[in-house]
């Protein structure tokens, strides 16, 4: 079967939680959350319930629940989607509704779909979906920096035990084949402990039972990374590259590296970097005794964030020649690809660009891209208006702030932020109007651990006590352009150019859109945020959007033609963001 090239990346915590279930027959790999393992137990309920399978509750009081929970949870996916698969199968007329859907979604140019839309002969669709079906891979994504270290009885547990850890494990000990993404960033006690697990290592014939994809966003990056795994004899599969800005969920910005300039790079680079990592890789599996004759793994690069439309991910495919391209916030439009419920579904198809906007809000401290009057904040919002501001933080995912406790708070919780606005109170050295500018930063954080959860269970009617109803959504600024509910086969036929679902003729490109937004990033940075200790690094920042938009401006009138006649500005505005970056950076230098 001709292999999709688009993948639907993680989305939140619950947006995706069951993705691989509604889409993998179809050949669409997706990726699940491993942040929360109550959903995914409260969910492994719900699907057990209605397919009349046997369930028993992993306790939470089981020293190991997180990850038993989540490896309970991979398997029965796996096992629902193999039924769903065998049916498909086994159809035993043409006309039944599962191979319709199957039919519908193979991708648009595929001779598969041509060859089953001719047939008349039961048994000869039988064989072509026998010998073509390549089901969709249930890939999972861990926060490497969402580790907490847990306690009993205020022991700390085993570094094993730390959440990012145990959901490691949760998913090396599960059935599937497929891929564990590792995003925000380098964690070497965690990439450590992937060597415990043989399913990450290549066997005999050289096949990777589970491969490893590491989201980054520039070359250096990855190339580190991956050599450090290399050395323990660990290889990297696909690098991820992910727009620093124009993206959902925690926006990581780069040193002003833009997107198709750091694709450039990947382009001219991967077969050196592959020769580098497969040299360490060789020489890790020697040392480790392990089998090496027939390890020669593939090394895929895909790109995200922003993507939205057929020319557009053309272009990445050909120009970059990736092996995929993510599409993720338009996905949430898609009820039959991604768990919305929908008070939120409509919120996102009405939001415009103004309502779409990069906050403050994540615990986390890094900039998250969040969308105005979503459930979660104006439940914050009245919270502080009772002067009881913060969460319950029932789920304590990232409780990570050590200031007032060993075991660590989130920030967002009322513990944490009733005992940090009462030391800035305190604080004599502040104004008036200082310490509330100051109460305020502490005020804006929201409990997104629970909010990015919660869609999933209000979608299934699933109860809410421990959670509230309260929902935190994160798409990109992409998604002000996608304005109503689709289905997913006007959403794979808009990604392979044969319908446009875009109502609007005002989006701008891809590249354009995150130029803009680093342009107004470091606005802010330089106006708002500026501290001297800063200007080398802003300065570096400026000098690379500079050789940015020269790259782009050579790109548009060389290779990418069809961008300046589509939008006749398209030039105009690199120029007028090229002399804005000079007044920026004219500007540091004064300073």
């Amino acid at each position: 079967m001709e292999k999709h090239t688009f993948h639907i990346p993680v989305m939140g915590i619950g947006y995706t939680a069951d993705s691989p279930l509604k889409v993998a027959a179809y050949g669409i790999n997706s990726v699940i959350s491993l942040v929360d393992d109550i959903l995914l137990e409260k969910l492994r309920k719900y699907y057990s319930e209605i397919n009349k399978l046997k369930y028993i509750e992993i306790s939470d009081k089981t020293i190991d629940y997180r990850a038993l929970r989540i490896t309970a949870y991979l398997n029965l996916m796996q096992d629902l989607i193999e039924a769903k698969i065998e049916k498909l199968k086994n159809i035993s007329n043409l006309k039944e509704d599962i191979l319709i859907d199957y039919i519908k979604h193979l991708p648009t140019n595929s001779e598969l779909k041509k060859r089953l839309l001719q047939s008349e002969d039961i048994e000869e669709v039988r064989s072509l979906i026998k010998y073509n079906l390549r089901p969709g891979r249930i890939d999972v994504n861990i926060m490497t920096k969402i580790d907490k270290t847990n306690y009993i009885d205020h022991e700390a547990l085993p570094v094993e035990y730390n959440d990012a850890h145990a959901a490691l494990r949760g998913y090396a000990n599960a059935n599937i084949t497929s891929s564990i993404v590792f995003s925000a960033g380098m964690n070497p006690r965690l990439y450590n402990y992937l060597e415990n697990f043989e399913d990450f290592y290549p066997d005999a014939s050289g096949f990777i039972k589970k491969k490893i994809i590491l989201k980054v966003s520039d070359y250096r990056s990855a190339l580190i990374q991956g050599k450090y795994l290399a050395k323990k004899g660990l290889w990297v599969s696909e690098y991820r590259i992910e727009s620093g800005l124009n993206c959902g969920g925690h926006a990581f910005a780069t040193e002003g590296y833009l997107l198709g300039p750091v694709l450039e790079e990947f382009k001219k680079n991967k077969k050196e970097l592959y020769n580098i990592t497969h040299s360490l890789f060789i020489n890790a599996l020697e040392s480790k005794n392990k089998e090496r004759s027939f390890c020669y793994p593939d090394l895929k690069i895909s790109a995200q964030g922003g993507v939205g439309t057929a020319e557009e991910h053309q272009f990445l495919l050909k120009h970059y020649e990736l092996d995929s391209i993510g599409w993720g916030s338009p996905f949430l439009l898609v009820p039959e690809a991604t768990t919305v419920d929908v008070d939120t579904i409509d919120k996102l198809a009405n939001a415009q660009e103004k309502d779409l906007y990069l906050s403050n809000i994540s615990p986390l401290g890094i900039p998250f891209n969040n969308l105005r009057g979503n459930t979660k904040d104006e439940q914050k919002q009245i919270y502080i208006t009772k002067n009881r501001p913060g969460s319950a933080c029932p789920k304590k995912h990232v409780a990570l702030n050590q200031e007032f406790k060993k075991e660590g708070q989130c920030t967002a919780s009322r513990e944490y932020q009733y005992l940090k606005i009462k030391q800035l109170k305190a604080d004599d050295t502040l104004s008036p109007i200082e310490q509330q500018k100051e109460i305020d930063k502490v005020t804006e954080k929201s409990c997104i651990c629970v909010g990015l959860g919660t869609t999933a269970l209000l979608a299934y009617n699933i109860e809410t006590k421990t959670e509230g109803k309260g929902v935190s959504v994160c798409p990109g600024p992409n998604l002000a352009y996608f304005t109503e509910k689709v289905s997913l086969t006007n959403m794979i036929d808009h990604i392979y150019g044969k319908i446009n679902i875009i109502k609007r003729n005002d989006r701008p490109n891809m590249f354009i859109k995150e130029l803009d937004m680093y342009v107004t990033y470091l606005s802010t940075q330089i106006n708002e945020q500026f501290n001297p200790k800063q200007n080398k690094t802003l300065i570096k920042f400026t000098n690379n959007l500079l050789e940015g938009i020269n790259y782009y401006q050579e790109l548009f009138q060389n290779n990418y033609s069809a961008i300046v006649e589509q939008n006749k500005q398209a030039l105009e505005n690199l120029s007028d963001k090229y002399q804005k970056v000079i007044d920026l950076q004219l500007q540091l230098q004064r300073t």
